[in-house]
């Protein structure tokens, strides 16, 4: 059976280490020139990326989950404006269907349930 501890310790002996000196001039000796017209595509690309990500307003997004509190009070506000305006839509809704029905009482079948549907609407505006 093979010792793991030991495995991984002559792996990291392995490992040559690089000072910053030789770092420096390794990339130094690079020849960066040939790669200027690519270098400047990826940065118009980046530039690019860059305004679409403040359109977006991302960090407005990131402002507001981070306050639970400023986020609840949002969507609490949000959720009462919505149920006004459902409210106010069902009540022309039924409006306009009521006034729908009443012109077609007139029918012969349907006539009937749409007068006792009505009488018992009636019914209930008096109490």
């Amino acid at each position: 059976m093979v010792d793991i501890k030991n495995d991984r310790n002559t792996k990291k002996q392995d490992i040559e280490t690089i000072d910053m000196k030789e770092l420096d001039q390794i990339i130094n000796e690079l020849n960066l020139e040939d790669y200027a017209k690519d270098l400047g595509i990826i940065r118009k690309y980046l530039k690019r990326l860059i305004l679409l990500i403040e359109k977006s307003r991302i960090r407005d997004y990131m402002m507001l989950t981070d306050s639970k509190r400023r986020l609840f009070i949002i969507n609490f506000v949000a959720g009462v404006g919505r149920g006004f305006g459902q409210a106010i839509g069902f009540t022309f809704l039924a409006a306009i269907t009521f006034y729908i029905l009443t012109a077609w009482i007139d029918l012969p079948i349907i006539g009937r349930y749409i007068a006792k549907l009505l009488d018992i609407v009636d019914i209930y505006r008096k109490k």
